[in-house]
């Protein structure tokens, strides 16, 4: 099965002082009984930070939190005793476990985009734990570059305690690239510029496609474009 949500039919999340956001599964203030995760993947929110604002210390447990910056630099503190900077490229991987508290703020004058997402765990009552691996993603061409994973077969990529990977992708206009997967897995593209078809649908920009029952997915280029694609399995174990 293959289904296209536009971008017209994700959530506008109605915030103040100088967030933007929005969400692709129900969260907060939007609750949908049929939208509420894909997978472990639980969370999907595509967030933009305002100068001198962001999310304030807040508490969280039993979530692998992930946040990918596209633009902008992140302010990261938390009371596990890190405070860390996260640039373009970079990626920020948190095992909230058993509870940490943490806040996320945009501490200069350019606006910050990023986008969040947050997996169920594999295992529960696992210590809090953060890390924050450069990938230098931001400079693919024609290619899938692993952000994070739980899959042991993917080696210098931060590790989550899921059996999900997620991926930054690249396709310039007439090049394709293929992702091989599993019928018992799924998978969920959401695009970040430009257009693709994926196995014959086509999404435009913030567009996202969620897949099921697919071996191969074959990923063009309609236009030069970027995407985030998630790849997990359909239930996660141990959970």
């Amino acid at each position: 099965m293959i289904r296209l949500i536009t971008d017209s039919q994700r959530y506008e999340a109605k915030l103040e002082g100088g967030l933007r956001s929005h969400y692709l599964f129900s969260f907060a203030d939007y609750y949908d009984p049929e939208n509420m995760e894909f997978g472990p993947l639980r969370v999907f929110n595509d967030d933009y930070i305002g100068p001198r604002s962001g999310f304030p210390s807040h508490p969280h447990s039993e979530m692998e939190i992930v946040t990918i910056v596209l633009s902008g630099e992140l302010t990261h503190k938390d009371n596990i005793g890190n405070e860390t900077t996260v640039t373009p490229g970079q990626v920020q991987r948190m095992t909230t476990g058993t509870g940490v508290t943490h806040s996320e703020t945009n501490e200069t004058d350019e606006e910050i985009h990023l986008l969040q997402l947050w997996f169920l765990p594999n295992k529960r009552g696992l210590a809090p734990s953060y890390e924050v691996m450069d990938t230098g993603f931001l400079k693919a061409k024609d290619e899938l570059i692993p952000l994070v994973t739980g899959q042991k077969v993917l080696e210098d990529v931060a590790y989550i305690n899921s059996n999900s990977t997620v991926y930054y992708g690249s396709v310039t206009q007439g090049e394709e690239v293929p992702f091989r997967t599993f019928k018992l897995r799924r998978t969920l593209i959401y695009v970040l510029t430009g257009s693709v078809l994926v196995n014959n649908v086509e999404a435009d920009e913030q567009d996202q496609i969620r897949l099921d029952d697919q071996e191969v997915v074959g990923i063009k280029g309609t236009a030069d474009a970027t995407f985030i694609l998630v790849d997990v399995p359909a239930v996660e174990a141990n959970y």
